[in-house]
């Protein structure tokens, strides 16, 4: 519907700040009113209903229902509507399902906002049905309707707080894609239906490609008939919390190669505030030479199964065609306990678990050497103490030299520890996926906030009330500090890695450190308050910068997750200071409580990277101290605490 010549919009997004943005873009353009905003497709239908808007703006991911699913909802309520995608990913895929749908146009988020209202209107001039229901509709090439000289807005200078906010933006957004596209490892990002929307060279190179090409593709279509296992994960993902699954899939090799290759994947869901997953990240490693590494110590374990006795790094012994225990050597001793003996006319299976005793598996493998000429698996085998390692094993039979059967030979080899070593780079992998992943989703809300608020106070400074400046002006604040907090964290994180973290001892002042801290939380958030304990002129040695970052980090973990009132306070006893910082929420899940402190331990929608209390743990650390936490006791009337301590004199390393 159009009226005194500006446009009818509907706003469906769920970033408030972004709606609020796009709004007082829209509305200062003159050509288009806003009529209704939803956070998501449920609550839209409902708003088109009622105001009948001649222009739906719909993002794609949402919570709940998308935009995706939404579209149709809204050509079947209202087909003389036009809707306009607007959309943090692109792709000709995407583009083009969104088309097929019914679309008018596809506009990605990555547009400055002071070309959004010519793009709209261009878009409205192409929809047909908008054009014959009303030839009114505003023209680009007419500009905006003219006011009156009173309400004429004269141009305003940049606002240089935005500016400067703008540059650190750049500058951690650039960082994260220099990352993500130099990465040595294949990386990319998958909607909900598994589609690329972003891809680094390293998993062109894998893929034989260019990066380009693998933008809309369906990540599927590469799994060389693995498909299945990939949208079972990506659908487990969507409906559990689950945050990371693993599969591998084979790849073709490139042009000429006589092997094709193995790839590893890693997927992590990124979440919006309601635990819905909006988009995945995947990581993707070349693991061919892994695996043909541990073909040939298989092969080499067969064709040397009659070591000589001497060997220690293999339990290498002779079985009857029975099963029973005929010769033994240094290795078996050393692996398995047994003196020689001790185990000499024993039965084999005494190596295996009772379960698979019981279930016949150490007899089947004799007869499985037997017939196909060999026998090779990893499981737990079991010590003459009882206790379990993880081993290698390989089984063959041994003949005469009249080629009768007369027993087998058996290689084993305890590979606890190369187990548990890849388990544990697995697990690196995850985290590192899960660490990028989470640190693009952190960045994609201020990226959008810093950039349409700057752009606001620069284009319609004049017609905003003091109130929707104050607003605009707190939330690239406020994003920016996420920015810089960001920014802290994970360079403080890089740098516990290798082991370079500095600390730097002066003389602080405890109440100046804890004023500072709530003081800093003021200004970014002036919505929270933050109660202050501290005596005063207590002075101790410490790294003022360092404190500071680990108390930034507890006021905001009792933002995201605690309730008010919030108090901060410090303290200087018996040689010790205490930084404490609480609230009067529920406190920690029992189930986070053992790994509260560890490296990317997160737990929820709103958890963040998992970096906060593993540095601040690491900073009282650095002080010669530790990091606790205290749940809520109402029987002591003790709210949700957590607390530093550290030796007042001779801090830092």
């Amino acid at each position: 519907m159009v009226e005194d010549g500006k446009v009818s919009v509907v706003l469906v997004d769920d970033s408030v700040e972004v709606r609020t943005v796009v709004r007082m873009r829209l509305e200062s353009s003159k050509l288009f009113r806003v009529v209704g905003e939803a956070p998501d497709g449920e609550e839209a239908i409902g708003l088109i209903v009622e105001h009948e808007p001649a222009l739906v703006l719909l993002d794609v991911s949402m919570p709940r229902m998308d935009g995706l699913e939404t579209l149709p909802s809204i050509l079947a309520v209202r087909p003389e509507t036009s809707v306009v995608m607007f959309s943090g990913f692109g792709g000709a895929h995407l583009v083009e399902e969104a088309r097929e749908l019914g679309a008018t146009d596809f506009i990605e988020k990555s547009i400055p906002l002071e070309q959004l209202p010519d793009r709209l209107v261009e878009s409205l001039r192409r929809a047909p049905l908008l054009a014959a229901a009303d030839p009114a509709a505003p023209d680009p090439d007419r500009g905006a309707p003219e006011d009156d000289e009173d309400d004429a807005v004269d141009p305003v200078d940049p606002v240089d707080v935005a500016r400067l906010e703008q540059d650190v933006l750049d500058e951690h957004v650039e960082g994260f894609r220099a990352i993500f596209d130099r990465a040595a490892i294949g990386m990319a990002t998958l909607t909900v239906h598994a589609t690329i929307v972003r891809a680094n060279a390293a998993l062109a190179t894998l893929m034989s490609c260019e990066p380009s090409d693998l933008v809309g593709v369906d990540y599927g279509r590469l799994t060389v008939g693995h498909g299945d296992v990939l949208d079972h994960h990506v659908e487990v993902l969507r409906t559990s919390e689950e945050d990371v699954a693993t599969f591998e899939h084979p790849v073709p090799g490139p042009p000429g190669a006589r092997h094709g290759r193995t790839a590893l994947v890693t997927l992590v869901p990124i979440r919006d505030s309601n635990g819905q997953m909006l988009y995945v990240f995947a990581q993707v490693q070349d693991i061919s030479g892994q695996r043909a590494a541990e073909a040939e110590l298989h092969r080499t374990e067969e064709k040397f199964r009659l070591l000589v006795a001497a060997v220690e790094e293999y339990a290498v012994f002779m079985l009857d065609r029975d099963g029973t225990v005929m010769s033994w050597n240094a290795g078996a001793r050393r692996i398995k306990g047994y003196e020689t003996d001790e185990i000499i006319g024993q039965d084999f299976r005494v190596f295996y678990p009772e379960e698979q005793q019981r279930s016949g598996h150490p007899v089947r493998n004799l007869e499985v050497a037997l017939r196909d000429g060999s026998f090779a698996e990893e499981g737990w085998r079991v010590r003459r103490d009882g206790s379990r390692f993880w081993a290698s094993v390989v089984i063959s039979p041994v003949h005469d030299d009249r080629g009768r059967h007369i027993g087998f030979a058996k290689i084993t080899r305890d590979q606890t520890e190369q187990r548990q070593n890849a388990e544990d780079r697995l697990e690196a992998m995850a985290q590192q996926a899960r660490l990028l992943a989470v640190t693009a989703h952190e960045l994609r809300n201020p990226t959008a906030v810093i950039d349409g608020s700057s752009h606001a106070l620069q284009a319609s400074d004049a017609q905003l009330s003091p109130s929707e400046r104050d607003r605009l002006l707190r939330g690239i604040r406020s994003s920016a500090d996420r920015l810089r907090r960001l920014a802290a964290d994970l360079t403080a994180a890089s740098q516990l890695q290798g082991g370079v973290m500095e600390f730097r001892p002066e003389s602080v002042s405890l109440s100046e450190l804890v004023a500072s801290a709530a003081a800093r939380r003021a200004a970014t958030d002036p919505g929270v308050a933050v109660e202050v304990d501290v005596p005063d002129g207590a002075v101790v040695r410490a790294d003022e910068v360092r404190l500071a970052q680990a108390l930034d980090n507890l006021l905001d973990n009792a933002v995201r997750h605690g309730t008010a009132p919030l108090t901060m306070g410090a303290r200087l006893r018996d040689g010790q200071v205490e930084l404490r910082v609480t609230d009067a929420g529920g406190g920690v899940p029992d189930e986070l409580v053992p790994r509260l402190f560890d490296r990317f331990a997160a737990a929820g929608a709103t958890s963040g990277t998992g970096l906060g209390l593993y540095l601040v743990r690491e900073i009282a650390r650095g002080h010669g101290g530790e990091a606790d936490y205290l749940p809520p006791d109402d029987v002591r009337g003790r709210p949700t605490t957590f607390v530093i301590r550290f030796p007042a004199a001779g801090a830092g390393r």
